[in-house]
């Protein structure tokens, strides 16, 4: 299994401003953002995600040849909203909510009601190194997460990523709530921090740089 982290940046480190808007990437990202879904098996966002952007998470911007993968949403207690793009389109496209023993059995029929599928992996809080498993053994080969600042780092810490690409877009939005690239615990030294190979470089017109880093 190969599994891709993907996130768009300012030149601060800021995913999305301090209200929470993300809107960071111009159309020539967006179109290699939606091209590196449809190489994906799986893409794999957290529960802030869903609720602070509502996204479909479906291939689109031309990409020849398109499919949309299967949808994962890490989300401990069931919050998902039934009127979310993501769970109005769960009968059409493969949808998961991978979430753990907290969640109330209401909400487990609330979404499978709409075709979703729950997955319960974890006592308090999701477990991500089993979903991952249960993932592979589904037949699953490339996932794709595009979490905010908790999920990266919860994935980053299990040491399985493969290969980490950041796009930053130049431009400094500031806000000490603004939701950074990695947040959760994070490491007590610098020389704790995860060390990356940067293996690729690309910089587009309008000033944007995507940096590919192997881990």
């Amino acid at each position: 299994m190969k599994i891709v982290i993907n996130a768009a940046m300012t030149a601060d480190g800021k995913i999305a401003t301090k209200n929470g808007n993300s809107a960071i990437s111009s159309n020539v990202d967006l179109r290699r953002v939606h091209q590196l879904r449809n190489s994906a098996d799986v893409i794999m966002v957290g529960i802030s995600t869903v609720l602070a952007d509502d996204p479909q998470l479906t291939v689109r911007f031309g990409t020849t040849g398109s499919k949309s993968p299967a949808r994962v949403i890490v989300d401990s207690t069931g919050r998902i909203p039934s009127n979310s793009k993501i769970l109005k389109k769960a009968s059409e496209l493969n949808t998961i909510v991978a979430t753990s023993n907290r969640i109330s059995f209401e909400n487990i029929r609330r979404i499978e009601s709409t075709g979703a599928k729950v997955l319960v992996a974890g006592r308090n809080k999701v477990e991500l190194r089993k979903v991952f498993r249960l993932l592979e053994k589904m037949g699953h080969k490339k996932i794709l997460v595009e979490g905010g600042g908790e999920l990266n780092w919860s994935v980053l810490r299990l040491g399985i990523v493969d290969e980490l690409i950041i796009t930053i877009s130049p431009r400094i939005v500031g806000g000490r709530s603004a939701v950074t690239l990695v947040e959760g615990e994070g490491c007590d030294r610098m020389s704790e921090g995860i060390p990356l190979k940067l293996r690729d470089v690309r910089r587009n017109a309008n000033g944007e740089m995507t940096l590919f880093y192997e881990l």
